[in-house]
């Protein structure tokens, strides 16, 4: 089981496993604000709640913009698989400015898109080719990016993960 830490502010932080949850909580470091019903953990003086959700008591401070590093399944989650130029189903990924010219590994460089279309589009941009991305491709937001772990996410999770997005 996973618990989903929440900063002060309410903002998630991090997912931890109920063990670690339980000694913040233990340690008044934070508080249990979602519970899990019926699958309580057990100890020598009882049976504690399982945490499922809990926010810090104090706020942290997280050093510098949480930057989300540029990898080939990133981009093709963020673009949902889904090709940039003819919209059909996306299997590679695609510089808008080709890397012979100066184009970058980056989010705003990197398109998900079609094998069909990477191949016609070669060493050219899309003006060269006449061409309109579907969309303006940009970093990704939102906790699912920055937070490790939220992808297997508990459905008691869902609220606090739609506040940071």
């Amino acid at each position: 089981m996973r618990t989903l830490v929440l900063n002060a502010g309410y903002e998630p932080l991090a997912v931890v496993s109920f063990k670690r949850a339980l000694v913040l909580v233990m340690n008044e470091k934070a508080t249990v604000i979602e519970r899990i019903d019926g699958n309580p953990v057990w100890g020598l003086r009882g049976a504690l709640d399982r945490p499922a959700v809990i926010v810090l008591t104090r706020y942290v401070r997280v050093p510098g913009a949480r930057r989300v590093p540029v990898t080939r399944r990133g981009v093709l989650r963020r673009d949902a698989h889904r090709c940039a130029y003819c919209g059909k189903a996306a299997t590679t990924i695609d510089h808008v400015l080709p890397r012979s010219r100066g184009g970058a590994d980056s989010w705003e460089n990197l398109v998900a898109c079609c094998l069909r279309c990477n191949n016609v589009k070669g060493d050219r941009t899309p003006q060269e080719m006449k061409w309109e991305l579907r969309w303006v491709p940009q970093p990704p937001r939102g906790a699912q990016w920055t937070v490790r772990g939220t992808e297997r996410s508990d459905p008691a999770w869902e609220p606090y993960l739609s506040l940071a997005a």
